[in-house]
């Protein structure tokens, strides 16, 4: 028995041949070696070899959203690799490195399937502890790709959300409305901007408490989401201000939802029973629409806020439309 039958007597996916079987698959290996920090292949390249460690170590990493790396599994002595490029006859999804001096086997993906034609049953019993293998690799990295994701994903929300509210921050609400504009123009519908400020806001702040402030900034969100569609965005754009984006809403639409928002806070009891001069929260409210009032996203947001300013100029608590006066009776 050669040194080489030896070993692969002791590699997993083999446990199943006789030494005789063994003896047959030889001819279809190649050994290469290759130095400490080389690179064996990497995400992209064409995947036509798998490979089996006879000493050393290997790596494979992934690359993250954020163009780092990240290692994802290591494989040492007795362990293989490669195998799915070969079998979904697709280019490599990873990149390997060599972590220590190794010795590798090697399998070409023309050579694999020769065995497969010359010597079914020897490759039946490879092919089927290699799917065992392969099967639980597969369950251990999904899990260890899952919290990837779901950390990735918790991060990304962290940093395109609001801390208290949880709604949209100005981060997100720049690029949306870019998005939300470029569609209109696509399709021909029109997007609507509501620009809102909490009336007296900072003076609620002075009189009763920060900690106040955040509760109606609370309930405020919560009213907005009653009102609001699934594909419409909100997003708080500072302490006491919030945009909304409604695709595919009209300027007259717009105003209605802004208008049921604007009475059911006017309604809210948070300050009835507190002892200080203002008992009640309001809103101001400006709205402007593509391509309705304006002929690009810059002009709209300067509608939009020239009509929230109008808002507060006339008294508050109240709705106003680029383009109109329009006082709340």
């Amino acid at each position: 028995m050669t040194p080489l039958t030896e070993f692969l007597q002791k590699v997993d996916v083999f446990s199943m041949l006789t030494s005789e079987e063994i003896d047959n698959i030889v001819d279809y290996l190649k050994v290469i070696e290759i130095g400490e920090g080389g690179k064996l292949f990497k995400e992209g390249d064409e995947g036509n070899e798998l490979y089996i460690v006879k000493s050393g170590r290997a790596a494979i990493s992934i690359r993250l959203s954020d163009g780092k790396e990240r290692e994802i599994a290591e494989f040492k002595s007795g362990d293989f690799f490669g195998e799915m490029s070969i079998f979904d006859n697709a280019p490599r999804s990873a990149t390997c490195r060599i972590k220590e001096k190794s010795c590798l086997l090697t399998m070409l993906e023309g050579d694999f399937f020769r065995l497969i034609k010359h010597f079914p049953y020897i490759a039946i019993k490879i092919m089927y502890r290699m799917l065992n293998i392969t099967t639980q690799r597969l369950r251990n990295t999904g899990e260890f790709l899952t919290d990837m994701v779901l950390w990735g994903e918790k991060a990304r929300r962290r940093s395109i959300t609001d801390e208290l509210t949880g709604v949209y921050n100005r981060r997100f609400l720049d690029d949306a409305m870019e998005d939300c504009v470029g569609a209109s123009k696509n399709t021909g519908k029109s997007v609507s901007l509501i620009m809102v400020d909490l009336d007296r806001f900072r003076e609620i702040n002075e009189l009763y408490s920060p900690e106040t402030g955040d509760q109606i900034i609370l309930e405020v969100v919560k009213v907005f989401k009653k009102y609001l569609r699934e594909s419409d965005i909100i997003a708080r754009y500072g302490g006491d201000e919030f945009t909304v984006i409604l695709p595919e809403t009209g300027l007259y639409e717009a105003k209605a939802i802004a208008e049921k928002v604007r009475g059911e806070v006017a309604g809210l009891k948070i300050l009835e029973n507190r002892s200080g001069p203002i008992k009640n929260v309001t809103t101001s409210q400006g709205i402007a629409s593509f391509p309705e009032n304006a002929e690009d996203l810059k002009t709209l947001r300067e509608k939009a806020d020239r009509a929230l300013y109008r808002a507060k100029d006339e008294g508050r608590n109240r709705v106003v439309c680029a383009g109109q006066s329009d006082r709340k009776t």
